[in-house]
């Protein structure tokens, strides 16, 4: 009885943990993000047809960042149920050469309007508002920049922020003063 035991017990330690599901391109996906001609303005347009935000999540093949935010943070069925409620998630690829089409009318590889917006590392979210002027780029309209990875309580914190339009306020109150209240709200002055 005592070898079934530490057989079964032997074996479930040999079983891989989940991975998080991987595309063709080498990115990881999530039933969030949208597969559209990325033209942001018509993204923007159905973004705000549904009630929702425009993000856009640049990533790479082999991000060992990207990894973990898909496997630890995004894994977590509140954060993933409140993105996939409030977000429309277009993923783009730092080093792909699909067409993308920016706010100002410029059409560029994802790996060139990687480079005009300079996103040099991967993770990088970009919390887009509901309106955007024809001559800004989706840099410039951006609320916030998520850039790298994050924490469970950090990565809702943000998404949080940016969809109750917290960046508006005028009560002093930025994203690092949110996040410490938040911080000790959730867990009595803990970490994330």
């Amino acid at each position: 009885m005592r070898r079934l035991i530490l057989g079964a017990v032997a074996l479930l330690m040999a079983v891989p943990v989940a991975a998080a599901e991987l595309g063709d391109d080498g990115l990881h996906k999530q039933p969030w993000m949208r597969d559209t001609f990325k033209d942001l303005r018509e993204d923007l347009d159905e973004a705000n047809a549904e009630g929702k935000r425009l993000v856009l999540f640049f990533e790479q093949r082999g991000c060992i960042y990207c990894t973990k935010m898909h496997e630890d943070v995004f894994s977590d069925a509140g954060i993933s149920e409140f993105i996939a409620d409030n977000y429309f998630v277009v993923q783009l690829n730092l080093h792909g050469d699909i067409e993308v089409t920016d706010f100002d009318g410029e059409t560029l590889s994802e790996k060139d309007m990687a480079r005009k917006w300079r996103v040099m590392f991967t993770p990088n979210i970009v919390f887009l508002p509901e309106e955007v002027l024809e001559d800004q780029t989706a840099l410039d309209a951006s609320v916030a920049v998520m850039p790298g990875a994050f924490g469970k309580g950090t990565t809702l914190d943000m998404f949080t922020w940016v969809a109750e339009k917290r960046y508006l306020l005028d009560n002093g109150e930025d994203f690092q003063r949110y996040h410490a209240r938040m911080i000790q709200e959730r867990n009595n002055g803990s970490f994330d």
